[in-house]
């Protein structure tokens, strides 16, 4: 009797789906009590969502001979089945825009997508992230100068059409594979809590007829132990929020009774590692925060309060030797200890360099470049020195047809006889606005479908002229380098003039009217009342 009533539980609960294309999920059924009614030990079925919701499905597993339901791979299947089921956009017809997909949101996808002819192209942007981050001014977030949404561009604003086009999507997902064959990607939903939230796997594929790769990279950590445990990076919004969490909690468990004075000094001593323009900016403003704010608001614990900068070589290695001088004297005055050094070991609470010195830490920032992400190490594509997608002169992928591959995750192949570009915002940003010129031409020559562009006019070649480097330094102080190379000669200078020189250059290169607001805002706040402590 008991077998009947979990066979007819499970019909009823069954016969109430609404099946739709999407994830597989199998229906593992013990032999024992459904084996008259599967004629097997399992089965499976196509489905998008449960329509009884998460909270009945986990009741309806909960019985002890019941079916269990889980995300899986499916065994024994054939792979091509398995990837027709997926929930899909399929390509193009003759009545519809021809489609371009960009994966990534940073400064070059982003930059295209704003200049793309969305009367041309229907436009979707695959990315885990819905905004792009203006990563100049993001190291003042950590110390409360900025407020995070200052810095933080939605991708709809960027691009209307996102929001209007009936035809145009952005999807927060992670891009797992490219079909160059099939003109597809295969991607995968991204959930803030991967534990509790279903779409996780929800896996899906996109036809495109243009494919513009802008994943961006990731940080290096050169392989060193330690790191990914026990340092924060700084290239995201997320990252800037745990430093400046960090930083806060550490000063205020600082001033618990009965912490010793050794356990303060590790817990207020932050050690930035990699002596770049986002590692000296960050800094410079840490230096800042302590100087003014710290040592009003938390007067107990200001004397040990402190910033060590560790650099391998020399810092802002591309910047002049005047300007590096200056930044290096503005720094020590400023309070910031420089190293020189190679981290070889990161452990809880301390770091060992080179020479076996030990450098206890309460905050370890990370910023020392960037190199070839895992998406992109994945790829079976033609590589670049470095490990990134290697492009032509025109940034199309080589090999793949309406292929092209923009920003931090591209570089030249050795036969353009070009070396690889540095990873730069004003790169990227050029390159997308280069592209987006590109793709908008070969629409209208009524090229922008799939397979369409073969015997095409190349036109001009990518071609790159740096404008030129800033970094702050702190305390009303900049620099500008605004020299085409490591090697020529131009215009630098470096002092309050460069400060405001940088903050008004920055101010103007904010995406929209309303984050340039929101900057100008917080800075005037900040003068005039000091930065925000509190912690979130």
């Amino acid at each position: 009797m008991l077998r009947i009533a979990q066979r007819e539980l499970f019909r009823a609960r069954f016969s109430s789906w609404d099946p739709k294309p999407g994830l597989r999920l199998l229906l593992s059924c013990p032999a024992t009590t459904s084996s008259d009614y599967f004629q097997s030990k399992s089965a499976s079925i196509n489905l998008f969502r449960h329509p009884l919701g998460s909270s009945q499905r986990q009741h309806w597993c909960g019985y002890a001979s019941a079916p269990q339901v889980h995300i899986a791979e499916a065994e024994n299947t054939d792979t091509s089945t398995e990837v027709e089921k997926l929930s899909a956009l399929k390509p193009t017809t003759k009545e519809q825009k021809p489609r371009v997909v960009v994966l990534g949101s940073g400064w070059a996808g982003c930059r295209l997508m704003k200049d793309l002819d969305t009367r041309l192209y229907d436009l979707v942007c695959i990315s885990p992230r819905n905004h792009m981050v203006f990563t100049p001014l993001l190291a003042s977030t950590c110390v409360g100068t900025l407020e995070f949404r200052s810095v933080a561009e939605p991708v709809r604003t960027i691009q209307p059409a996102l929001s209007k086009s009936p035809n145009s999507h952005f999807f927060l997902a992670n891009c797992t594979n490219i079909d160059a064959a099939n003109h597809e990607v295969y991607c995968e939903a991204v959930a803030e809590n991967p534990d509790k939230d279903d779409v996780q796997k929800l896996a899906f594929k996109v036809a495109y007829d243009k494919l513009i790769i802008a994943s961006g990279a990731q940080a290096l950590t050169f392989g060193i132990h330690g790191v990914k445990d026990h340092a924060i990076f700084l290239r995201e919004v997320s990252h800037a929020r745990d430093i400046r969490g960090k930083l806060l909690q550490n000063l205020m468990l600082s001033e618990i009774p009965g912490v010793l004075e050794e356990e303060k000094k590790r817990l207020l001593h932050c050690v930035v590692v990699g002596g770049g323009p986002t590692g000296v900016e960050f800094s410079g403003e840490l230096a800042d925060f302590i100087r003014t704010d710290v040592r009003l608001k938390y007067p107990h614990v200001k004397d040990y309060v402190h910033v060590t900068l560790i650099e391998a070589n020399e810092i802002l290695s591309s910047f002049d030797v005047r300007l590096r001088q200056y930044a290096i004297k503005h720094l020590t005055k400023s309070g910031v200890r420089l190293m020189r050094g190679v981290v070889k070991d990161v452990q809880p609470g301390k770091l060992i360099i080179s020479d076996d010195t030990e450098v206890p830490f309460g905050l370890l920032v990370w910023s020392t470049g960037v190199g070839a992400s895992e998406f992109v190490r994945s790829l079976q594509l033609e590589k670049a020195p470095g490990g990134r997608i290697g492009v032509d002169d025109w940034l199309r992928v080589a090999g793949l047809e309406d292929v092209y591959a923009i920003g931090d995750c591209a570089g030249y192949l050795p036969s353009t006889g070009k070396s690889v570009l540095p990873a730069l915002a004003q790169v990227a940003e050029r390159q997308g606005k280069y592209l987006a010129r590109s793709l908008n031409k070969i629409a209208r020559q009524g090229r922008g479908r799939a397979c369409s562009a073969s015997g095409l006019e190349e036109g001009e070649p990518f071609i790159y002229r740096h404008l030129g480097s800033m970094a702050t330094v702190g305390r009303f102080k900049a620099l500008v380098d605004l020299r085409e190379s490591k090697e020529a000669k131009g215009i630098s200078w470096a002092g309050f003039l460069s400060w405001v020189v940088w903050r008004s250059a920055y101010l103007t290169r904010v995406v929209s009217w309303r984050n340039r607001f929101y900057v100008a805002v917080n800075w005037t706040t900040t003068f005039i009342f000091g930065r925000d402590t509190s912690k979130l």
